[in-house]
């Protein structure tokens, strides 16, 4: 008996033969395993950037913090009737969250005026003869930087000092100090946000980004009395909450306890307030992604399964072709399993090989997009390479499995006649 590795190599070669001898047929048969695969690997390096770049930005925001806003933050939605009516929140009921709830170690405010369909809205700020037209300006409590993990590139935070006084000074996100301030200090100068003149004291470093989106970066911060001087009817503040080490659940009963006490919410209805965090946003994004993860799963098997019904055709076309040589095998001594081996590895060399170029693919469309649109992140994980290479072998080896089985069967006097 000889050794299956021995067996096992000899297949091997008269199936990296049949297929030199067959290029383009061969092409055109695993062309659905190519595609599919290659699908499947461009989807998965995309998701997998778009879930690391999220969980970064998260992160930087606070992996303690509570938001808490009039409405849910998270996946859009269209707005029912009460929660465009609703009240906002208000600096006493952020007060009010600092004195009551225990677990809770710090708590900011920051102010802005109604916030639109499409976010803050954004103001126009000058410096001698530059302009910014879409820059955001918010009011924020003394504390903010504490609980929005950010980090002073030059000068100094505002004060509780500068909050008391509602003295007419800044701290400028990234890309302002950009626009204004490229090649000269920005501390101690003046700029016009909205037509208020503002002194800078400070400037922050940039913030990660979520599919480019720069928005904090343009914001121009300011204290919180100071900016209800520049603006009396703004009304809409949006706290955030830092939570002690270990008790985020107990942080968010205990905040919605205060709240739903405060704003009179009686014990049947629902809340008439939104609390969020960096991990519910987190599971929210990946749910939306695990949907479209599922579509193009679905797409990609209709690929795999035209690539593995081309294979099966292709591979009973070369029994009927090969039935003599099948003859001539068993003559000499081939074994059943012999030949069932030679045509399942055919088959699976085929669709192996359509796997391989199709991985080669599915990362250079992974490095094209993060080359040319590095606002869009992609990654190609290991596991998705060898799901990508066992799934097209794996299609190879069940398509081929009858073909080689009907190879096997046949009766060695009948192929040796065939003509």
């Amino acid at each position: 008996m000889r050794p299956w590795r021995h067996s096992f190599r000899e297949n091997l070669w008269l199936a990296l033969d049949t297929l030199r001898t067959h290029k383009f047929r061969s092409f055109l048969t695993v062309l659905g395993v190519l595609i599919g695969t290659t699908t499947v690997i461009a989807v998965t390096s995309l998701i997998a950037g778009l879930d690391r770049q999220l969980v970064d930005v998260a992160e930087q925001f606070g992996t303690r913090t509570l938001w808490v806003y009039k409405l849910q933050m998270g996946a859009p939605h269209a707005l029912t009737r009460e929660e465009k009516l609703r009240k906002p929140l208000t600096y006493e009921d952020a007060m009010a969250l600092r004195e009551q709830v225990r677990s809770a170690s710090k708590v900011s405010v920051e102010l802005f005026r109604e916030m639109g369909d499409f976010g803050l809205p954004p103001v126009t700020a000058r410096y001698k003869g530059l302009e910014m037209n879409d820059a955001l300006f918010v009011g924020v409590t003394a504390n903010h930087l504490e609980l929005l993990n950010a980090t002073l590139g030059q000068g100094r935070f505002f004060t509780e000092a500068d909050d008391l006084h509602r003295r007419d000074v800044a701290v400028i996100g990234n890309s302002v100090r950009e626009r204004f301030f490229a090649n000269v200090d920005p501390i101690g100068k003046f700029i016009l946000v909205d037509g208020h003149s503002l002194e800078v004291v400070g400037t922050l470093t940039k913030f990660k980004s979520f599919l480019g989106d720069d928005q904090n970066d343009k914001a121009i911060l300011s204290p919180y009395a100071t900016f209800k001087k520049a603006y009396p009817e703004a009304r809409d503040n949006f706290i955030c909450v830092l939570v002690e080490p270990g008790r985020m659940t107990e942080a968010r009963d205990e905040v919605t306890e205060v709240l739903r006490r405060r704003r009179k919410v009686r014990p049947a209805d629902p809340d008439n307030f939104g609390i969020s965090s960096a991990e519910q946003l987190i599971g929210q994004f990946r749910d939306v992604i695990g949907t479209v993860a599922l579509v193009m799963v679905v797409i990609s098997s209709i690929g795999l399964l035209v690539g593995g019904i081309g294979v099966m055709n292709i591979m009973l076309v070369s029994v009927t072709e090969r039935t003599r040589e099948i003859g001539v095998r068993k003559a000499i001594g081939a074994r059943k399993s012999d030949i069932v081996w030679q045509f399942l590895l055919e088959a699976m060399t085929l669709t192996a090989l359509g796997g391989l170029v199709g991985i080669l693919a599915g990362y250079a469309m992974s490095l094209a997009v993060r080359t040319f649109v590095p606002s869009v992140p992609t990654t190609v994980p290991l596991w998705s390479v060898v799901a990508g290479f066992s799934v097209a072998t794996g299609i190879g080896l069940f398509f081929g499995l009858w073909p080689a089985m009907k190879a096997a069967r046949l009766d060695p006097i009948a192929a040796l006649r065939h003509e």
